[in-house]
């Protein structure tokens, strides 16, 4: 039986009665609710219209990707909403590639979170490390081998940003995919 501890029960697709919502929570897995959601003030109005949630927690080690990305697969199909399943594996992929990446960049390395939200028409992909240094964009040559990173979230997603976390330390990066962002040139 999926649950957590104090707050709304959840049903066993993840779906949540009541208001902010805890993330499922599985044997062995820390309890961590989603960190603040986007709010007007981060440029978006997400925050408790995204009703069906899963929580994912992960060492930050190379393995951490591939499962995340596969996690997440499952999770979409488990929704109904195959669609998007290129977008969302994509934006995973990249968030917790950048997570992992920034939680060794620390001096105690710590553990990387996901979260992976619905409002059944779109997926809300969140992804958090210890780090407070924010993301940036930066342009790679054609012949390097990383860096597009965050490109490929942007051109993936329908908006993404990123906000601290001042009381957990380290930030969140989100990306919002809908219908019509699973390849990057927009097309469905």
């Amino acid at each position: 039986s999926r649950g957590s501890g104090a707050g709304p029960a959840l049903g066993g697709t993840g779906a949540v009665t009541g208001s902010a919502a805890p993330a499922v929570r599985r044997p062995g897995q820390s309890k961590a609710p989603v960190p603040v959601l986007p709010t007007q003030k981060w440029g978006t109005d997400m925050a408790g219209h995204w009703p069906v949630r899963d929580y994912l927690e992960l060492g930050a080690l190379p393995g951490a990707v591939p499962s995340a990305r596969l996690h997440a697969r499952f999770i979409v199909w488990e929704w109904g909403l195959d669609p998007l399943t290129e977008a969302v594996e994509h934006m995973v992929s990249e968030l917790i590639t950048n997570s992992v990446a920034a939680a060794r960049a620390m001096p105690q390395i710590e553990p990387v979170r996901l979260w992976l939200l619905t409002n059944r028409r779109k997926v809300l992909v969140l992804a958090w490390d210890a780090n407070p240094q924010p993301p940036a964009l930066a342009e790679a040559d054609d012949d390097a081998e990383g860096g597009r990173g965050l490109l490929l979230v942007q051109a993936f997603s329908e908006r993404w940003g990123t906000y601290p976390t001042p009381d957990r330390g380290g930030k969140v990066v989100w990306a919002v995919c809908g219908m019509n962002t699973g390849r990057p040139d927009g097309s469905p």
